[in-house]
């Protein structure tokens, strides 16, 4: 409830899988929806790696979104989130992750939305959108 009501006052939650599904999904709603949302699953560095390596699974909240999948309707914003938290933790590549950040935030001021945030772009389209403005 607090997280809906009052998610300023958080800034990592850490959880197990389950309940970060549940969590990430109704914490969807203040950002419009789940493919708005980038997540990470991250480890600590693995055998062999250098010492700064962190492990982890970038993904949008939502997944695979195999309902959807083929039909050109997701929203892309929440994977390409996704890719700006790999460049940041694993990558240290803070300027890409930032340029990535800015060209989302950039696209989204700008108007461009896919149909699940009120708009009329395909997936392609928002991509398109986004690389435009790198």
């Amino acid at each position: 409830m607090r997280l809906i009501t009052g998610p300023a006052w958080m800034d990592v939650i850490v959880t197990e899988n389950m309940f970060g599904d549940i969590l990430t999904d109704e914490a969807s709603v203040l950002a419009g929806s789940m493919g708005m949302l980038p997540s990470a699953s991250l480890g600590d560095q693995g055998p062999g790696l250098p010492q700064q390596t962190t492990l982890g699974l970038y993904e949008p909240i939502h997944g695979s979104a195999p309902d959807i999948a083929g039909k050109g309707i997701a929203n892309p914003i929440g994977t390409i989130l996704s890719s700006a938290m790999l460049l940041r933790h694993s990558l240290k590549l803070e300027a890409e992750a930032a340029a990535l950040e800015q060209a989302v935030d950039q696209t989204i001021t700008a108007g461009a939305r896919t149909v699940d945030i009120g708009g009329k772009l395909s997936t392609k389209q928002m991509a398109d959108e986004i690389i435009s403005r790198l």
